[in-house]
């Protein structure tokens, strides 16, 4: 480093016949010598000669206050330094966000500083606290300064250091000659939500592993920060149980290929924790079950003219051996995967095959249930929630629970996904539960061109209740369910479009501006490109320097 840095100084001095202590803060041996001019004060995107956004930010930061300076950055000199609290995380960190701040796959002047700017060297992240497993409370929050020759990242918990360290990323950027420049600025940044969920279907169709680690990445890069995993359903069962072996065994499509090994959900698991992504897995039951097949009496049989049918229907609630198998099951799931939180589903259950199998209603009448089979899905719900709280873990549900009138614990969050999100909204929050919305942002619906905006204009508190109520929205999920997606199109159909709604779950409530978003959106869309990332246009007939798959 220092051999360059003294090669580029002799270069300037005997060259051009600059001063040596200008060096390498005002002189530059190549590179235009017109600076790009800046807006200053709140943050606005930069247009090159063609229209093209530059260093502008996704999700856009609770304040940003621009300087009067731009910078120039040299790949090769420019040091991501940290002189706080180390962790693993944070030296994983520095070192990936070296290639993602200066990706530069079109050489250019991209090694070089730009003539006529101050150099900007290095970037300081001090993390205060010491490293902590992230967890739904987890602070997030970050405070960047952009200055030379020197900037600063300063963050309570290393978290709040991974979404400084993205959003320093996005502020460095390329002008038309390749030089890499970063405007001066201050930054002080927050998420507004604290759940900033993506659900992905491994169950209708597989997803490879590594699809899986490019969509963490794409995650990170628009600070959402839950992978919710859906990991299988009545089409599949790709999780392989080390307790219960038959469940993939019998349930995947096949059981060498198409199964997630105990190796590959600790790579996923560990994959996320270096990105600040945590991993919540989705088992749901008592309906969405017939891949679990293996599992003897599990699944409950139907029944037409008083005789088995050879099909089956929803989880069987009356057989004490159901919460036997539920308990070791659950049990290896709490340990296998290690956030506070288990999606335990329980929407979309069907009450056909329970009414038609004669052991179902004699128990219920035993139970006087009568024909309630409502009170049948309660019993079985409130067992399997006993069951998981046992287990020391929190649980996450899809609405139909709470509408069902199952007697929840006090810090159960609850799934909205239904129309008519707004009143349910109301309604559980009124019940003083926490809630996740996701009706709105089932990004699997698609159309032809920019859906996006409706997603962007979302707004999860819009709903009638006292502000006690709406500070119960945790957050939201977006959805991109498989019966049409896999690993040849998860990416490409997530991405921009799930931008829009991580800027809602991130910025300030009056970040509204769609035609703001637009521009940003599309520089956005480019650095994916530019990081590996196939995502789709999301602004119709516009450039972008790095088309996919772009210049080797």
């Amino acid at each position: 480093m220092a051999e360059i840095m003294s090669y580029s100084i002799l270069l300037c001095v005997f060259i051009l016949g600059c001063n040596a202590a200008e060096i390498p803060q005002q002189c530059s041996p190549v590179g235009p010598s017109t600076p790009h001019g800046n807006s200053g004060g709140r943050q606005n995107v930069h247009l090159g000669p063609d229209g093209y956004v530059s260093g502008s930010i996704w999700p856009k930061p609770q304040q940003h206050t621009l300087g009067e300076q731009t910078f120039t950055l040299s790949p090769n000199q420019f040091e991501f330094t940290s002189s706080g609290e180390g962790s693993d995380v944070l030296a994983a960190a520095l070192k990936r966000y070296q290639g993602l701040t200066f990706p530069d796959k079109i050489q250019s002047n991209a090694m070089r500083y730009r003539r006529g700017l101050s150099a900007l060297t290095s970037l300081d992240v001090s993390v205060k606290e010491k490293y902590a497993p992230m967890t739904f409370e987890s602070d997030e929050s970050y405070t960047l300064t952009v200055s030379a020759p020197a900037s600063s990242l300063t963050a309570n918990t290393i978290w709040g250091a991974l979404r400084g360290l993205e959003t320093f990323s996005q502020l460095v950027y390329q002008d038309e000659n390749g030089n890499f420049l970063a405007k001066e600025g201050k930054i002080t940044d927050f998420p507004r939500f604290h759940h900033r969920g993506f659900l992905i279907d491994t169950s209708r169709h597989f997803i490879h592993v590594n699809v899986i680690f490019s969509h963490i990445d794409a995650l990170a890069y628009a600070k959402y920060n839950v992978l919710h995993w859906h990991i299988v359903d009545d089409d599949s069962f790709p999780f392989v149980s080390e307790t219960f072996p038959s469940l993939s065994n019998v349930g995947a499509f096949n059981n060498v290929t198409h199964i997630y090994s105990v190796d590959d959900v600790s790579k996923v698991i560990e994959y996320g924790r270096l990105r600040g992504i945590r991993v919540i897995p989705e088992f749901d039951t008592p309906g969405h079950t017939q891949s679990w097949v293996s599992i003897k009496n599990f699944l409950t049989p139907c029944y037409s003219g008083g005789k088995p049918t050879g099909k089956f229907g929803p989880v069987n609630p009356t057989l004490n051996t159901t919460y036997t198998f539920l308990k070791s099951f659950f049990g290896e799931v709490a340990k296998r995967f290690p956030d506070d939180y288990i999606h335990l589903g329980g929407d979309e259950v069907s009450f056909s095959c329970w009414e038609s199998n004669p052991d179902v209603l004699a128990w219920m009448d035993k139970m006087r249930f009568g024909k309630n089979f409502s009170l049948l899905e309660q019993y079985y719900e409130q067992k399997l929630i006993d069951i998981v709280g046992g287990l020391e873990k929190k649980y996450i549900i899809w609405q139909e629970v709470i509408d069902n009138a199952v007697t929840v614990s006090p810090d159960t969050v609850v799934n909205v996904w239904k129309d008519g999100w707004e009143d349910e909204m109301a309604k559980v929050t009124a019940k003083n539960l926490n809630v996740i919305l996701s009706s709105p942002w089932y990004l699997n619906y698609i159309s032809y061109g920019d859906d996006w905006p409706k997603y962007y204009q979302v707004e999860p508190t819009a709903f009638n209740g006292t502000s006690a109520q709406k500070k119960l929205v945790l957050g939201g999920t977006t959805c991109m369910w498989g019966e049409w997606v896999d690993g040849t199109n998860l990416l490409s159909r997530s991405w921009p479009r799930s931008l829009s709604i991580s800027e809602r779950l991130w910025s300030s409530i009056n970040t509204t501006d769609v035609s703001d978003a637009e521009k940003r959106l599309r520089e956005h869309r480019c650095r994916y490109l530019m990081r590996g990332i196939p995502a789709q246009n999301g602004i119709e007939s516009k450039y972008c320097r790095y088309e996919w798959p772009g210049p080797v």
